[in-house]
C-alpha cells in the first residue's frame, strides 16, 4: 500500500518527496551492485569483448618434449630397450640341456682302484639322441649317465672325442628329444646379454645371466693345447657347467661353456667355445668319430734355455723337433731329430703354439715351405701335409 500511494505523497508532504528520491537512488545502487556480484560469481564468460579480426596476435609458444641427448646410442634392430625376458629364454632352452654324471676309476698310492664321480653338462644336438659336451667332462669315464630335465635317465655311449678342441659327442637311446637351436657366433657383440645353462655342482639344471666381455679370445689350457675363438662372459660358471650351452636372448646356442679362470680375486671371467668353431668338429665327430686335421708328422716343443744349453743350439727361439714319424710328411721332407723349425710357409715360428696354429691353418694336401736350423746351418725343405691319423 505505501508504494501504490507514494506518487501522491509529495503533494501533501514535501519532505516525503526527498525521502522517496533517496530511496529510489539507493535501490538503483543496490541493483547495480547485485549485477556486478552475480557477474563475478558466474565468471568472466558473461562478458564478451570483440577484437578486430584483422589485428595480428603474437603466436603462442609451442610446448615440445626435450630433445634426446646427443650421446644416446641407437638400438639394434633386435634389441629390446627393456631388460631381456630371461624367463621365456630359459623356458625355451632348458628342455634341451642335460646333466651328465660320470664314474672314473683312479688308483691310490698302493695301486688300489678308486671310483670317483664327476658332473658336467651337455645339450641335445638333434631329436635322435646325439648330445654335445666337453671332452674333459667324459675323459676316462667308465660309465656316463645322462639325465633330462624331465627326470628321465639314460646310459650314454661315446660317439667321438677331440681332446685338442675339448669337444665330445655322446649318444643315448631316445627319440623325439627337444633339440637346441644354433646361432651365429660371428654376430655376437660385446655387451650382449647371454645365459649359461647347465648342471653346476651336479645340483640340476639352472641358468646364470651375464654379458659378453670379449670375443675371439685364445686361452692356453695345457702344454701343447690352446683353445681359440672363445667368448668371454661374466655369467657365473662353476664346476659342472662344462659342456653346457651359452645362449643368446633368442635362445640360440652361440657357445659351449668350457673354462673358468679360477684364481683368487678374479671374478666374472668364464669362457665358451664359439659355436662357429665347434660346428665343423662336431659334424666330424658325428660322421667319423674323430677329427681330421692337416698333419706334419712330428713331436715337438718350444726352444727354451735348458734345450739351448743341453744341445748347444744356435738359436734361442723356434720349435725343437723331438721325434719324426716315419712315413709322414716331415720324414719325407728330410726333417730330423734336434732340427729347429724357425719358419713355416712364410710365418715366423718362435714357439710350439706358433707351429700348431700354422699347421691347422693350412689344408690337407697343401705344399708348404719349412725353414729350419740344423746345427749352425739354415736349411729349407718342402712338405705336403696329409690327413691326421685316426686315434687308436
Amino acid at each position: 500500500m505505501p508504494l501504490l500511494f507514494s506518487p501522491f505523497l509529495p503533494q501533501f508532504c514535501p519532505c516525503a518527496k526527498i525521502k522517496f528520491t533517496m530511496k529510489r537512488v539507493n535501490i538503483k545502487y543496490l541493483l547495480a551492485c547485485l549485477i556486478i556480484i552475480l557477474s563475478l560469481c558466474l565468471g568472466t564468460s558473461c562478458f564478451y569483448v570483440e577484437t578486430p579480426s584483422s589485428s595480428p596476435s603474437a603466436p603462442s609458444p609451442e610446448i615440445t618434449a626435450p630433445a634426446e641427448p646427443a650421446w644416446t646410442l641407437p638400438l639394434a634392430e633386435d634389441e629390446n630397450p627393456l631388460l631381456p625376458d630371461f624367463v621365456s629364454v630359459i623356458a625355451k632352452v632348458k628342455p634341451s640341456v642335460v646333466a651328465i654324471n660320470t664314474e672314473v676309476v683312479t688308483y691310490d698310492i698302493f695301486n688300489r682302484p678308486l671310483t670317483q664321480e664327476g658332473a658336467g653338462s651337455g645339450w641335445i644336438l638333434d631329436e635322435d639322441g646325439y648330445i654335445v659336451t666337453n671332452n674333459h667332462v667324459i675323459e676316462g669315464a667308465k660309465s656316463i649317465t645322462v639325465t633330462l630335465v624331465d627326470g628321465r635317465t639314460f646310459t650314454a655311449s661315446i660317439v667321438g672325442t677331440d681332446a685338442l678342441a675339448d669337444l665330445a659327442v655322446l649318444k643315448v637311446s631316445a627319440q623325439n628329444l627337444v633339440k637346441t637351436n644354433r646361432g651365429d657366433s660371428s654376430k655376437v657383440r660385446v655387451g650382449e646379454w647371454v645365459l649359461a645353462v647347465g648342471n653346476p655342482l651336479g645340483l640340476g639344471i639352472s641358468a646364470k645371466e651375464g654379458i659378453v666381455g670379449r670375443v675371439a679370445v685364445s686361452i692356453p689350457v695345457s702344454s701343447g693345447q690352446t683353445l681359440d675363438d672363445l667368448i668371454e662372459t661374466s655369467a657365473a660358471i662353476n664346476p659342472g657347467n662344462s659342456g653346457g650351452p651359452l645362449v643368446n636372448m633368442r635362445g640360440e646356442v652361440i657357445g659351449i661353456t668350457s673354462i673358468k679362470v679360477a684364481v683368487v680375486g678374479v671374478e666374472g671371467m668364464g669362457y665358451a667355445i664359439s659355436i662357429d668353431s665347434a660346428e665343423p668338429i662336431i659334424q666330424q665327430l658325428v660322421q667319423k668319430g674323430y677329427v681330421t686335421r692337416p698333419y706334419l708328422g712330428i713331436s715337438y716343443g718350444g726352444v727354451n734355455p735348458t734345450l739351448v744349453r743341453r744341445y748347444d743350439l744356435s738359436v734361442a727361439n723356434g720349435v725343437f723337433v723331438a721325434e719324426v714319424v716315419p712315413g709322414y710328411p716331415a720324414a719325407e721332407a728330410g726333417l730330423r731329430y734336434k732340427d729347429i723349425i724357425i719358419s713355416f710357409n712364410g710365418k715366423e715360428i718362435t714357439n710350439a703354439e706358433d707351429l700348431r696354429q700354422a699347421i691347422i691353418s693350412h689344408q690337407i694336401g697343401q705344399r708348404v715351405e719349412i725353414i729350419y736350423m740344423r746345427g749352425n746351418a739354415e736349411k729349407t725343405t718342402y712338405a705336403i701335409l696329409t690327413e691326421s691319423p685316426a686315434p687308436d
